[in-house]
C-alpha cells in the first residue's frame, strides 16, 4: 500500500522547524563535531518550549520514558566516577552526557504527531539514500563528495581517515527499508537491500556486515509472517548476499583483503582466529581481567584505554612500547558497560532495557508500526553478538541517543492529531 502523502511534501515538512534540528544532528554526523550544532539547536528549542509551556515538555508519556532512559545511561556513567582510573576524563564525559537530556526531551516534543514522525523518518531515509549513492560513486569512480577513499575501504561522505561509513549505513538501513517498502512494496524493499549491500560490503567493516544481516533478517521476519516463508526468503537473501560478496571479491582489492583476513579463522588455531578477529581475543581477555579487578563500578567511562596496559599480557598488540595507553574500548557492548561502569552500570542499563520493553509491550499496533524503523535500528546497534563502537564516546554515543530519542518519540506520539493531514 503506497502512502497518500507526497514524498516532496514530507521532505519539506521534515526540513521545517521543529524537525530541522533533529534531522541536522544526523546530517552533520559525518563532519566531525559539527553535529553538536544540531544538538545545541535541540537544547535551545527545549529551553524555549520549557519557558512557554513546562507541561508540554515534561509531563507527556514520551518525555517520562525519554528521561528514564537518559537517567539510566547517565547514572551508570556517574557511578563509575567512584573508582575511575582517569577521574578527570570520566568526569568530563559525564558532564558531556548531560546534553542528551534536553535532546531527548526536544525529540519527545517535536515528534508529537504521527505526521511529524513520518516526515522525519522519510527525510532520514532520503539522507541515507544520498550517502549510499555517494558511496557507490566512490566505488565506481574512486571519488565522492568527500574525496578519495582509504586504500582498504570505502569511506564515502565520512572522508578518508574516518572508517565509520559501513557501520552507520548498516544501522540506519531500517529507515530506507521502511520507506522503500511503504512506497514501492516488496519489490522496493528488495531493491533497497541490493542498493545498500554494495557500499556496506566495500566499506570493509565486518561488524557492519553483521549489523546489516540483523536488519535484513528483522525485516524478513516482519514480512514473512510464517516460519516456513521466513526460512525460504532467508535462503533467497543468503544467495543474493553471496552473489554480492562474490562480485565484490573479484572486483575489489579492498574486499579481497578483508576476506583474506576473515578466512584466517578457518586455520584451526587460536592465533589464526585472533588474527581474523583483528586481535579481539587478546582485547577481550584483557577486558575480562579488568572487569574482575573492578567489578562494582568499573574503571570509569572512557577510562578503558588508561587502565588497559595494567591488565594486558606481554606482547599485547594494543599496547605500544613506551605508551601508557592501550585499546580505546572493549568493542562489545556488554564488556564495555561492565569494564567501564561495572555491575552497577550494567544493572542500570538493564533497568533502561526493561523500561523500553515495557513501553513497547503497552504500545498499540499502530504505534509499533510507526516506531518500527527506529526499533530495528536500535536493536541492530546494541546487538550483543557483534563488535561495536564505544557507546560512551562523543560520536557513537550521540548517534545511539539520537536513535533512542527518535524511537521514544515515534512510539509514544499521540495518534490522530490535526497536523497529520499534512505530515508536519
Amino acid at each position: 500500500m503506497t502512502d497518500s502523502v507526497p514524498l516532496r511534501a514530507r521532505l519539506f515538512a521534515a526540513l521545517r522547524s521543529p524537525l530541522l534540528p533533529l534531522w541536522a544532528v544526523l546530517a552533520l554526523l559525518p563532519f566531525a563535531r559539527s553535529a553538536e550544532a544540531g544538538v545545541l539547536a535541540c537544547i535551545v528549542g527545549a529551553a524555549v518550549v520549557l519557558l512557554r509551556d513546562r507541561g508540554a515538555l515534561l509531563v507527556t508519556p514520551a518525555a517520562r520514558l525519554a528521561l528514564t532512559l537518559w537517567a539510566c545511561y547517565v547514572l551508570a556513567a556517574a557511578l563509575s566516577l567512584v573508582a575511575a582510573v582517569a577521574p578527570e576524563r570520566s568526569a568530563l564525559t559525564v558532564l558531556a552526557l548531560l546534553r542528551y537530556g534536553p535532546l531527548v526531551l526536544y525529540a519527545a516534543w517535536a515528534l508529537r504527531s504521527e505526521g511529524r514522525v513520518r516526515a522525519l523518518t522519510t527525510a532520514v531515509a532520503v539522507l541515507i539514500a544520498l550517502w549510499t549513492a555517494d558511496a557507490w560513486m566512490q566505488a565506481l569512480t574512486g571519488w565522492s563528495l568527500r574525496g578519495a577513499p582509504e586504500p582498504h575501504r570505502l569511506t564515502g561522505i565520512f572522508g578518508a581517515g574516518d572508517p565509520k561509513l559501513g557501520q552507520v549505513l548498516a544501522v540506519l538501513t531500517p529507515f530506507v527499508f521502511a520507506a522503500a517498502r511503504r512506497r514501492f512494496g516488496r519489490r522496493g524493499l528488495a531493491l533497497a537491500f541490493v542498493f545498500l549491500l554494495g557500499p556496506i560490503l566495500l566499506a570493509g567493516s565486518r561488524a557492519a556486515w553483521v549489523t546489516y544481516a540483523v536488519v535484513a533478517l528483522a525485516f524478513l521476519w516482519h514480512e514473512a509472517v510464517s516460519p516456513r516463508r521466513f526460512l525460504f526468503w532467508s535462503a533467497a537473501l543468503a544467495v543474493v548476499a553471496a552473489l554480492g560478496m562474490g562480485v565484490a571479491w573479484q572486483a575489489s582489492q579492498r574486499f579481497d583483503a578483508r576476506m583474506d583476513r576473515t578466512l584466517l579463522a578457518l586455520s584451526g588455531s587460536e592465533q589464526g582466529l585472533n588474527d581474523a578477529l583483528s586481535y579481539r581475543l587478546s582485547l577481550w581477555g584483557t577486558t575480562l581481567r579488568m572487569i574482575a579487578a573492578h567489578p562494582l563500578t568499573g574503571v570509569g567511562v572512557r577510562g578503558f584505554r588508561y587502565a588497559y596496559p595494567a591488565y594486558a599480557r606481554p606482547g599485547d598488540p594494543f599496547v605500544r612500547p613506551g605508551s601508557d595507553e592501550g585499546a580505546f574500548h572493549a568493542h562489545q557492548i556488554v564488556l564495555e558497560v561492565l569494564s567501564e561502569t561495572g555491575a552497577a552500570g550494567l544493572a542500570l542499563w538493564l533497568v533502561g532495557v526493561a523500561a523500553a520493553l515495557r513501553a513497547w509491550k503497552r504500545a498499540t499496533v499502530a504505534a509499533r508500526a510507526r516506531a518500527w524503523p527506529a526499533t530495528v535500528a536500535l536493536g541492530a546497534a546494541v546487538f550483543p553478538l557483534n563488535t561495536t563502537l564505544a557507546f560512551y564516546s562523543a560520536w557513537w554515543g550521540l548517534l545511539f541517543f539520537w536513535l533512542l530519542a527518535v524511537w521514544v518519540g515515534a512510539l509514544l506520539a499521540p495518534p490522530g492529531t490535526a497536523e497529520d493531514a499534512h505530515g508536519a
